[in-house]
């Protein structure tokens, strides 16, 4: 076991012939909580702050790194274009959203855990939303963060989109390389904060340059991940104790969003945190701790390690 409020060294997990890399920080609590970071965005971008905040609430955290994203498999070669190049143009996707998803259930297996939370950030909340009607059975309580509905697709999912942002981004031009790289992810922190609670520059360089560490920025993964097709129930079927969250200022999700899926998930609790952007500012960190040690009740028989 590691100290409480240190990560663990990177492990993996296996789903067929994809290694998810994954880590713990501090194996001290006794709720499991998975943390699912969104679009081809290493696990790195979890604030440790945060993840204190959540230990200190009793959870034992583990986070890991979605196929196609920082030292899991990637399924293509790095291509470092524009922030969002990747997401334009035809490219065939070799996986499934339903593989995604069981990625998921693969750390959960290589830790020994039966059952978690789930908390997902932006497509990571979407993963989460999956997860929950994918593997109900495992699932202690679902959280959704700024990520809109699981099973709005096309058009439906485009209304939930701010397009403004991506305007902004789509023509930026970064150096090729390591300092390119850094430059780009910067860009997309900085957009994605408010005004009220703006990007801290030195945190956010250097969760992006820790990503970066274990693996390079691929802007064709983001297509694959978002063109991963979903084939499985509507939201309405999640049997969870559900929490949304959503920043009242996001920039790239409307808070139309969330409103959605806290509508659409029986019993769904709606938090809309004023102030806040597409990110996980430390003024957030109080607040989701305490709200998702609120969604689970301590009941020592649910937890299967």
């Amino acid at each position: 076991m590691t100290d409480r409020g240190a990560w663990s060294p990177t492990a993996y997990a296996r789903n067929g012939d994809v290694r998810i890399a994954y880590d713990r920080f501090g194996q001290g609590g006794d709720i499991p909580l998975l943390l699912l970071m969104g679009l081809a965005i290493s696990r790195f971008w979890w604030p440790d702050g945060l993840c204190r905040a959540l230990a200190d609430q009793g959870f034992d955290v583990i986070r890991y790194d979605q196929r196609d994203a920082g030292e899991s498999t990637r399924f293509g070669r790095a291509a470092q274009r524009g922030p969002w190049a990747g997401l334009l143009g035809p490219h065939r996707v070799p996986y499934t959203a339903e593989d995604i998803v069981d990625d998921a259930a693969a750390v959960l297996d290589a830790v020994g855990l039966d059952r978690a939370v789930v908390l997902g950030h932006s497509l990571g909340g979407v993963m989460a939303q999956r997860f929950a009607l994918r593997h109900p059975q495992r699932v202690m309580g679902l959280v959704s963060c700024d990520a809109p509905p699981s099973d709005a697709a096309g058009l439906a999912a485009l209304r939930y989109l701010r397009p403004g942002l991506l305007a902004r981004l789509a023509p930026k031009r970064f150096p090729v390389g390591r300092e390119g790289d850094i430059a780009g992810s910067l860009a997309v922190a900085k957009l994605m904060a408010s005004r009220a609670n703006p990007c801290d520059e030195q945190a956010a360089r250097a969760r992006i340059e820790s990503g970066l560490d274990r693996g390079p920025r691929d802007t064709k993964g983001l297509g694959r991940q978002l063109r991963a097709t979903w084939h499985g129930p509507s939201l309405r079927d999640v049997e969870a104790p559900t929490l949304v969250l959503h920043g009242a200022d996001d920039p790239l999700i409307r808070r139309s969003a969330g409103r959605a899926v806290a509508r659409r998930v029986p019993g769904a609790k709606l938090v809309l945190l004023p102030g806040i952007g597409h990110d996980l500012p430390p003024v957030t960190w109080g607040t989701i701790a305490e709200e998702v040690r609120r969604l689970v009740a301590v009941d020592p028989t649910r937890v299967g390690r």
